[in-house]
């Protein structure tokens, strides 16, 4: 994730500096400290680990799992004890117990001493804390603080019954960040590299009862300043922890090749292997030795239709499973092409994240994510910024994903200070990135949903990133290799960016990007196709602006998509003393340095639940385009729809098209649509039938259309939903006026009484509607800030929210120039405007009445030069608290912004007004619902309020204020009042993605200009 997007000075990987030229260690010697640096200190990956290899599910009975409860001992610095505690007769019964896999600084009393004292002095747990690009303590490579918070695991166990002897290996599958390790009190090493698989051979030292493991972590290390990938910094023992036997003739490693080719439509297979052995693939009738090919016709795997073939690799000593997938993965014509086609990426950046576990997941969680990317019509992750747990991986292949796997490389801190010291343009570290190239690739090669390799992420430009690149061409030619921060693209096969505006995006599509000032490189890169790694930031509500970049993508071939950033808020669930659930972020930990919310940037929220962005992303890029097809091009009405085939790969043969139409939202028929199995890229058109109208049907009516699964899918049950389109059955019916019939009076007291409202008539505002309370309306045009709004301090140009408050949007004064009645209106004149400032709106409330309505006309012209656009242009009022239910005809059901309402379906809805807002983890503007023709808020009796408005708008109903929302930290911090605020919008701001990227397209700004809009008040009885 990036924290300042513009790219590095660029170095070519073979213009290296004097500073880092040789290969020793020429830092100066600091007097008083050892010349040798500790362990966890130097620079290597490690000492005693076994080489990496493939990975693949192990047996129960060749495994024994070490998960559970394991003693536990934390300290303060990685030199405050001895290493005592390694010895098998080592008395740990005071230790406290913590589980395993996890992290310390979430579990218990653990966690509690993750608090600051008042002092500002910090305890020594490791407590959670969130840096984006800063390393969190002081930058001078490879040393770390004497205040390293530093954890001894010890577990005692027992082999299984039959588990015999001979060759075993100890296996740890993540540890954060450095591990020593001793087993029945033998060392066997140390090792670095979090998110990476280290194994020690064991078997001479097991014994059949008591074995005592004993683990030392350090929280900072050297290989911290590798792994500064904005996330919690969250030390521990994550993954798995497992004894794996390993006979005589057990594979030490295998490599299954299996390409395809699209021409023949046949696939070659070859395994190879050490030891030698046999394969065999029932299916395809196969039997071969490892090392030797066959080519058969077979059935590709893609990310649409992965299609797994089980087969078997013996050798004398182990039978694998193996899960084969025939695919072939190419760079050619200056596109990505995976089976000689094109691919769009409709992608995702996922960090491992659980809102109690931190990075500690189970299957089940991963499952379940990935069941909602392919429910929500993601085809493509992007493992940011490291290999997730294999278990992972098996599953894209199973259920279908295209994965770039990032190694478990970010050296972004460095970009503070001009990437001076940088690791990865320095000889000294080239040993340890090697490393973690080797154990991302050995361990993940067997995967088909794997489509490319990444160096990393915002690591600068290096020498050490071109030996990855060179070892990895090299190791495994069959995959291309990606990389973004290098804008030269010398070491990669993609030209990858982040955060590129849409007008860049169109450029760059149309190959007329900014030139490279080295031709040959510019020339070069010019060719190779494009991909966004992240664009599209997530973070509170939004992102805005994803159709507008859906569009490029499909107009340009060289636009293959890209990777939403990303897909979970990284909220650390958390309790008040009251035991209200809220989700923590950076500087609730009380951290010296952090970055606050900017951790919660995904599209679904800390527990999973989807999240408004999913929503609209799904249907941004749903596979299926729906659309009207008329008449003649006068006819704004549709009498047929187009159906367009957006998949890469797959005939439309296992959808089923349903059509619903509707007059005011009022069901009047269903039915299926018939449509044919389109092939890729093909396009129908199908006639709708005829209307099922019925006796006075005037109103609006609306054709919508639904592709659904027509059988259960591994990731879905039949019926699921995967696009949908609206489309207009009939010319939208015009919005008549009511006439004017009833006169304004002098009521009792001093109040202007006009049909079924009662006026104040000094102030000109609305006190009762039929005899209930009402306050307001009055002209609105704050909004909480979205964190969209709020932008990104490295942001060019003026950030949204800093200039609203500047100006003063948020502290608007009301003055009432005049209230005049006239023969049947009342006219309120008024200036709105802030404190200190010549700007202003002139405003004019005209009402009028007839029978039991209320008619508001609302003008609006601005005085001054404004220079920033309006958070939102429209009326609130506060109702009563006890209108607690919301019926609506507009979009919905969820909220929706002018750039974020492609979700927005018309239709009528209702829910609790309670359930109308979003429940972002740092609370902000929420819950509009666009477009909406009239609404209603009522009681359980059905008595209550009824607005309809002319032109549409958005409406918006919460239990706080503007006010009260902008001021909350947490969703805890805000407190349900006796009043509802009611917003009634005409128009709102967009959203954008300024949070990190982009800002608001021109066509989704609120410039300032003169506005007339009316609503129609009426009460329920």
């Amino acid at each position: 994730m990036t924290g300042t997007p513009q790219h590095a000075p660029h170095h070519t990987p073979y213009a290296h500096s004097p500073r880092t030229a040789g290969g020793t260690d020429s830092a100066p010697h600091h007097p008083g400290r050892p010349r040798n640096p500790p362990y966890y200190e130097d620079r290597s990956p490690g000492s005693g680990a076994l080489p990496p290899r493939a990975w693949y599910p192990r047996s129960d009975a060749a495994r024994l799992s070490l998960h559970g409860r394991w003693r536990f001992r934390l300290s303060a610095s990685a030199t405050a004890v001895d290493e005592s505690f390694a010895r098998p007769d080592f008395d740990d019964a005071q230790w406290q117990e913590l589980r395993v896999p996890g992290h310390w600084a979430l579990q218990g009393r653990f966690a509690s001493e993750g608090s600051y004292e008042g002092n500002g002095t910090a305890q020594p747990s490791g407590a959670p804390a969130y840096t984006n690009t800063a390393y969190p303590f002081p930058v001078d490579p490879p040393r770390v603080p004497d205040e390293n918070p530093t954890g001894d695991h010890r577990q005692v166990f027992d082999l299984p019954e039959g588990w015999g002897e001979g060759p075993a290996v100890l296996h740890f599958a993540g540890v954060e960040s450095c591990a020593r390790v001793w087993l029945n009190g033998q060392e066997l090493g140390h090792f670095k590299g979090s998110r990476l698989p280290h194994e020690f051979e064991v078997g001479p030292l097991l014994r059949p009862r008591g074995n005592v493991l004993a683990v030392r972590v350090h929280q900072w290390s050297s290989g911290s300043y590798l792994e500064d990938q904005d996330q919690w910094w969250l030390p521990g023992i994550f993954r798995e922890v497992a004894v794996h036997r390993r006979p005589e003739g057990s594979v030490a490693d295998h490599f299954v090749h299996a390409g395809f080719d699209h021409v023949t439509g046949h696939g070659t297979l070859r395994v190879e292997c050490a030891p030698a052995g046999r394969v065999t693939v029932p299916a395809l009738g196969l039997d071969l030795a490892t090392g030797e090919s066959a080519t058969v016709p077979v059935r590709p795997w893609t990310a649409e239709q992965p299609h797994l073939y089980d087969g078997e690799l013996v050798t004398s000593g182990e039978r694998i499973p193996l899960r084969i997938g025939f695919r072939t993965v190419r760079v050619e014509g200056g596109l990505l092409k995976v089976n000689g086609r094109r691919i769009l990426l409709r992608g995702v950046n996922r960090h491992e994240f659980h809102p109690r576990y931190g990075r500690a997941l189970d299957a089940g969680t991963m499952r379940r994510d990935l069941l909602l990317m392919k429910q929500h019509n993601i085809n493509a992750v992007r493992t940011s910024h490291y290999p997730p747990h294999p278990a992972f991986l098996d599953l894209c292949d199973e259920l279908g994903l295209w994965v770039v796997d990032e190694c478990d490389l970010e050296t972004h801190g460095f970009g503070r200070q001009g990437w001076r010291d940088n690791p990865v343009d320095d000889p000294r570290w080239e040993p340890a990135l090697l490393d973690r190239a080797r154990r991302m690739v050995e361990r993940d090669k067997n995967h088909p949903s794997i489509v490319l390799w990444s160096l990393g992420n915002e690591c600068g430009t290096g020498r050490g990133l071109s030996a990855m690149a060179a070892w990895m061409r090299e190791r495994d030619p069959s995959r291309p290799l990606h990389y973004e921060g290098d804008p030269s693209c010398a070491d990669t096969d993609v030209y990858s960016r982040m955060y590129a505006d849409h007008a860049e995006v169109e450029r760059i599509g149309q190959r007329a990007e900014a030139p490279l000032s080295d031709p040959e490189l510019d020339a070069r890169r010019r060719q190779l196709p494009f991909f966004l790694c992240e664009y599209a930031h997530a973070m509170g509500n939004g992102p805005g602006g994803l159709s507008e970049y859906q569009r490029l993508f499909e107009r340009y071939e060289r636009c293959q998509g890209g990777f939403v950033w990303e897909w979970i808020d990284h909220g650390l669930r958390q309790q008040t003393p009251a035991d209200e659930v809220f989700h923590a972020y950076g500087g609730d930990f009380g951290e010296e340095l952090h970055d606050g919310n900017f951790v919660c940037d995904g599209l679904v929220f800390p527990d999973r639940v989807p999240s408004p962005g999913l929503l609209e992303f799904k249907k941004v890029v749903e596979p299926v385009r729906i659309e009207a097809e008329s008449e003649s091009d006068e006819d704004d009405t549709a009498s047929a729809v187009r159906i367009t085939n957006l998949y890469d790969f797959a005939a439309l043969g296992h959808l089923g098209f349903r059509w619903i139409y509707e007059v005011d939202g009022e069901l009047r028929g269903h039915g299926r649509l018939e449509v044919p199995p389109l092939a890729p890229g093909e396009s129908a058109t199908v006639r709708l039938p005829t209307p099922p109208v019925e006796p006075g049907d005037d109103g609006e009516a609306l054709w919508t259309v639904r592709a659904v699964l027509d059988e259960d899918s591994a990731w879905a049950a039949a019926g699921h939903e995967v696009a949908w389109g609206q489309l207009p059955a009939a010319p939208r019916p015009a919005v008549t006026p009511p006439v004017a019939t009833a006169a304004p009076r002098r009521g009792e007291g001093n109040v202007i009484v006009l049909g079924p409202g009662t006026f104040d008539a000094g102030t000109g505002v609305l006190a009762y509607l039929d005899g209930v309370r009402i306050g307001g309306p009055r002209l609105d045009v704050w909004r909480a800030p979205t964190d969209n709004d709020e932008a990104a301090p490295w942001q060019p140009g003026p950030r949204p929210a800093t200039e609203w408050r500047r100006i003063g949007l948020h502290r608007m004064r009301h003055r009432v120039d005049a209230v005049e009645t006239g023969p049947d209106t009342v006219v309120v004149r008024s200036r709105v405007a802030p404190a200190g400032s010549p700007l202003a709106l002139r405003t004019v409330y005209r009402w009028t009445a007839q029978r039991d309505l209320l008619r508001l006309e609302l003008s609006v012209d601005p005085e001054g030069d404004w220079p920033v656009p309006l958070p939102r242009l429209g009326v609130r009022m506060r109702v009563c608290g006890s209108l607690g239910l919301a019926k609506w005809f507009g979009g919905g059901p969820g909220e929706g912004y002018p750039d974020t309402r492609a979700a927005a379906r018309v239709g009528r809805w209702s829910m609790p007004v309670d359930a109308l807002q979003t429940p972002y983890v740092r609370p902000q503007e929420n819950g509009a619902r666009p477009g909406v023709r009239w609404a209603e808020l009522t009681r359980t009796d059905g008595s209550g309020l009824r607005i309809e408005g002319d032109p549409d708008f958005f409406l918006t109903a919460r239990r706080w204020s503007a006010e009260e929302l902008a001021a909350a930290r947490h969703t805890t911090d805000l407190r349900p009042g006796d009043d509802l605020w009611l917003h009634l919008d005409h128009a709102q701001h967009g959203i954008g993605s300024q949070s990190c990227g982009p800002g608001v397209l021109p066509q989704h700004r609120l410039e300032v200009a003169p506005a007339r809009f009316s609503f129609v008040f009426s009460s329920l009885h």
